[in-house]
């Protein structure tokens, strides 16, 4: 059997002024409906913090209830990709508001032995293994960690400093392309016959399909961004030719 889930906090703080109010919430809300046996705490916990992010409540409690998420076993990869899964439905500043508690609480740092460590310990999500099966698209190493496999696919890519994939083409008969959330460092984002965009955490990139592009890190930095694939009809990727020396070296 769980451990029973026990809340004093409504009496403790409006016991006196709404006395039926703290009776609801740690009589029923906490005593009964958080004991019953049909889910799991860890379920329950997950509901609630999906459930006070898409109402926009980002306040201690749901502090409260991240670190109570935690506590029965959500782990760093799972939460972060319950509230990137929960953003595409909700909305992105409401997905960075909760990021951002998230990352207060799960700060788990790893011991630092690289700079690929000292970076992880930057960014929420986990920077993932070499990507190998892509190897032969870019410049440089990259790094790839599945964030959420269903409905949409997102995936963490990060690149090292001076890595960049090469240009390509996300072809699809209808719908289609790409969206490019930076995550962590410093990178570039350019188009066929445009100049380069820098992107720093919280940019944002729409890619629509049949636009000549690439994208990866600064000279000087590291560089993560998340990868949905927006969903198409008749959907693949073209890989064309590397990005040169000559025009990488244009950028700062």
């Amino acid at each position: 059997m769980s451990e029973k889930i026990v809340q004093t906090a409504g009496r403790e703080s409006l016991g006196q002024f709404a006395p039926m109010f703290a009776h609801l919430n740690d009589d029923v809300l906490f005593g009964e409906v958080w004991n019953e046996d049909v889910l799991s705490v860890k379920t329950k916990c997950i509901i609630t913090v999906v459930s006070l992010m898409a109402s926009g409540i980002t306040d201690s409690s749901l502090t409260y209830h991240l670190q109570n998420a935690k506590n029965h076993g959500v782990t760093r990869e799972e939460i972060a990709a319950i509230i990137t899964h929960a953003t595409m439905y909700v909305g992105w500043p409401k997905g960075w508001a909760v990021f951002r508690l998230a990352k207060e609480v799960w700060n788990e740092e790893i011991v630092e032995t690289s700079e690929k460590d000292r970076y992880q310990n930057t960014i929420f999500f986990p920077i993932g293994s070499p990507n190998d099966g892509f190897a032969q698209y870019f410049i440089g190493q990259s790094y790839l960690a599945p964030v959420s496999a269903e409905q949409v696919p997102v995936f963490n890519v990060t690149f090292e400093p001076g890595c960049r994939n090469n240009w390509h083409i996300h072809h699809a008969k209808s719908g289609g392309g790409q969206m490019l959330i930076c995550v962590g460092g410093r990178g570039y984002y350019q188009e066929w016959g445009k100049e380069a965009v820098e992107m720093t955490p919280g940019s944002v990139v729409n890619i629509p399909a049949e636009v000549k592009h690439w994208h990866g890190a600064a000279p000087d930095s590291w560089f993560s961004h998340l990868a949905v694939e927006v969903p198409g009809e008749e959907s693949d990727n073209e890989w064309c030719e590397p990005v040169s020396d000559e025009e990488y070296g244009k950028l700062k």
